[in-house]
């Protein structure tokens, strides 16, 4: 009789097991598809007629394919030289930031730091106060970085979020007894956070530079407050300087010039969020095991 009874009660669990992982796969999936048919949406509709897009016709493929947003946007020649500025800045800037950033981290979270929480409040302050643009925008000029292509890359390389995630990421997963064992064996601090922590820290410095990537891949503020040669510019601001230029050009012609004219920029304005979005997305699959890591890791305790 008791047997007949586990039995039954371990049918039900596995019964309302089995609706509750219906259930949750089906609330996965609607997120899924939540998240993922706007990007969809934009591609399809980079391809689609500009009519079908405004009158809601592009619902899941293209409607009237077309190439003309794709073809019009490459022939630019500044893209090209906008493209080359924003992988050159991409790699410098996140080498610049993992650079200053990893280290200053794996010193604050190290114990033995004479005046740890004053540094901790030094990096902490500028989180909540920053001095604003103009004498920001003086300093910068003072070093004499406006207009220079190293504005981009050394100025606004320490990140406060990044330290202090680093931080805790070296403070849950470095136990002392490497330390100690280390210094048993003659090693010095240089020596081990080359040859110890840095080897551990792989997941933390993949986030950290997945999200530096992103962030300057994506960076049009500072391009357009201290660069001025349209050699040095990066992609989101020959994009944005071309989607500028055609949406006026629409608005300046009349009769069918004008409709044709719109219906350019519409295709140039989807076509654009594509080919600036489609390196990053592209890069993040590569990362993607580091990036879930890092973040449970450094998220542990504040």
């Amino acid at each position: 009789m008791t047997t007949a009874v586990k039995a039954n009660n371990k049918v039900k669990r596995m019964t309302s097991d089995k609706i509750f992982n219906f259930f949750l796969y089906l609330i996965c999936g609607i997120g899924t598809i939540i998240v993922l048919y706007p990007m969809y949406f934009i591609i399809i509709a980079s391809f689609s007629s500009p009519t079908a897009v405004s009158s809601g016709s592009v619902g899941l493929f293209p409607v009237n394919p077309t190439f003309d947003g794709y073809i019009k946007l490459l022939g630019y020649t500044s893209i090209w030289v906008g493209y080359r500025n924003t992988i050159i800045y991409t790699i410098l800037g996140t080498a610049m930031i993992l650079a200053v950033n990893i280290p200053a981290a794996y010193a604050l979270s190290r114990k033995d730091l004479v005046g740890r929480r004053i540094f901790n409040l030094f990096f902490i302050i500028p989180m909540f106060f920053t001095g604003g643009l103009i004498p920001t925008y003086m300093i910068v000029k003072n070093f004499g970085l406006v207009d220079n292509f190293w504005v981009m890359i050394i100025p606004f390389s320490v990140v406060t979020y990044y330290i202090i995630v680093a931080r805790t990421f070296f403070e849950n997963s470095l136990p002392d007894g490497i330390w100690e064992a280390a210094q048993i064996d003659g090693c010095g601090n240089l020596r081990f956070f080359f040859s110890f922590v840095l080897p551990l820290s792989k997941a933390i410095i993949a986030v950290i530079a997945l999200w530096a990537a992103v962030g300057i891949w994506n960076q049009y503020f500072n391009a357009l407050i201290y660069l001025r040669n349209a050699a040095l510019q990066p992609l989101q601001i020959v994009l944005r300087s071309i989607l500028i230029s055609n949406q006026n050009m629409a608005s300046m012609t009349t009769g069918t010039a004008a409709q044709e004219a719109q219906e350019l920029a519409e295709l140039i304005k989807y076509a654009v969020i594509v080919v600036s979005s489609a390196p990053i997305m592209c890069l993040y699959p590569f990362v993607q095991k580091y990036f879930n890591q890092g973040v449970m890791i450094g998220a542990m305790k504040g």
